[in-house]
């Protein structure tokens, strides 16, 4: 069953864990439980079945690239466009997405191999983080 997995896999802006189960990134990273995760996802029109993009913002949400959106939901979410990591997605068509070592430490090959179920070659050096903007009805605001 694929949706239980965690992957560790080169994604669109770092090395990164890959899984539909929160509760597992969560004990990985030894991450406080009531933090949230960015959930990648496919497409847009999957993204539509998780939160409603504010109209003002659509086209915004379309063409972004390594971009995270903050819904007006409180979740966020990325609209994965990277070739490498889609093959993973369109099958999972969604899933959790997060740095490949503990919180708050530096990514240490070792650590993300060792508590991965598959491991997705080939995994590159990191690159930057996302940019991270909130979305409101009519508000953008930038993050990082």
């Amino acid at each position: 069953m694929l949706t239980k997995k965690v992957f560790l896999t080169q994604t669109d802006t770092t090395i990164g864990f890959v899984s539909q189960d929160t509760e597992r990134l969560t004990r990985i990273k030894q991450r406080p439980p009531h933090k949230h995760y960015i959930t990648a996802v496919n497409s847009q029109k999957t993204l539509q079945r998780f939160a409603r993009i504010p109209s003002r913002h659509h086209n915004r949400v379309r063409r972004s690239k390594k971009t995270t959106f903050i819904m007006p939901n409180g979740r966020s979410y990325r609209l994965i466009r990277d070739r490498h990591h889609l093959l993973l997605l369109n099958r999972l068509k969604w899933a959790y997405t997060t740095s490949a070592n503990l919180s708050g430490s530096e990514y240490d090959e070792t650590f993300a191999e060792k508590n991965a179920d598959v491991i997705i070659t080939p995994l590159r050096s990191t690159e930057q983080a996302s940019r991270i903007y909130k979305l409101g009805k009519t508000t953008l605001k930038r993050i990082r």
